[in-house]
């Protein structure tokens, strides 16, 4: 991997993003909360194609948790409307720039049509050789753990030949590498369930920048401010 000119240093490969902050962005304008969900959507495309630009080869976004689904019904409902209207729009861009696409998480509980759409964009960006977009909707950390638990029970693969790499392959990012840099916008510094186990040794960066404002030149700061630290494995 060639290391961007604007970053010298150590470009992260792989970048997991916590886009927070919809509510409170449309909250502070005046606007209905699904507004700020749709600039959030809005602003997909432009910083998975900056992380690209940069070098990072995985952007992984996480957009709906499985914890979601107990807010308000009609918040839930437009938010599912609107990833359905935005689904082909972004797939298109991202497409259009060579990066695949793969989505993180649960289907079974997304009406029909909306699960066909994102099996259906997966599909179309498979073959694509530039950066790979992860979205990870119906999603939790926690819930992926059991769920590799058990299949590993399924597949009745003896214990003691269970080590992290076999378990690895259970989870939903099996074939992507650990996360090395982890972004949270909105203020909050918590993991809220994401990526548990890929994030074990992850970078944490925190801004107050709520998402739909954080666009390439917020990107640009969190990798700036990755390059900085001296990354340690296997001790303090």
């Amino acid at each position: 991997m060639i290391p961007s000119p604007e970053f010298p240093g150590s470009v992260p490969r792989h970048v997991a993003l916590i886009m927070d902050g919809n509510g409170r962005w449309a909250t502070a304008r005046g606007l209905r909360r699904l507004e700020g969900h749709r600039a959030g959507l809005e602003k997909v495309s432009e910083v998975v194609l900056g992380m690209a630009e940069a070098g990072v080869e995985f952007v992984t976004l996480f957009s709906f948790s499985t914890e979601n689904w107990k807010r308000p019904r009609d918040e839930v409902a437009g938010i599912l409307k609107l990833l359905a209207e935005a689904l082909e729009r972004t797939a298109g861009e991202l497409d259009d720039r060579n990066v695949s696409i793969r989505h993180l998480g649960r289907l079974d509980r997304l009406a029909l049509p909306l699960r066909q759409g994102v099996e259906r964009v997966v599909t179309r960006t498979a073959a694509n050789t530039g950066a790979v977009a992860s979205f990870a909707f119906d999603y939790g950390g926690r819930a992926e753990i059991v769920e590799a638990a058990r299949r590993v029970v399924t597949d009745k693969i003896d214990a003691h030949s269970i080590d992290e790499t076999v378990f690895g392959k259970y989870l939903h990012t099996s074939g992507l590498p650990d996360v090395d840099l982890l972004v949270r916008t909105g203020g909050e510094k918590r993991l809220s369930n994401f990526l548990l186990w890929q994030s074990a040794y992850a970078e944490l960066y925190f801004t107050d920048t709520l998402w739909p404002d954080f666009g390439r030149e917020e990107a640009s700061k969190a990798l700036a401010e990755y390059a900085k630290r001296q990354r340690r494995f296997g001790g303090l």
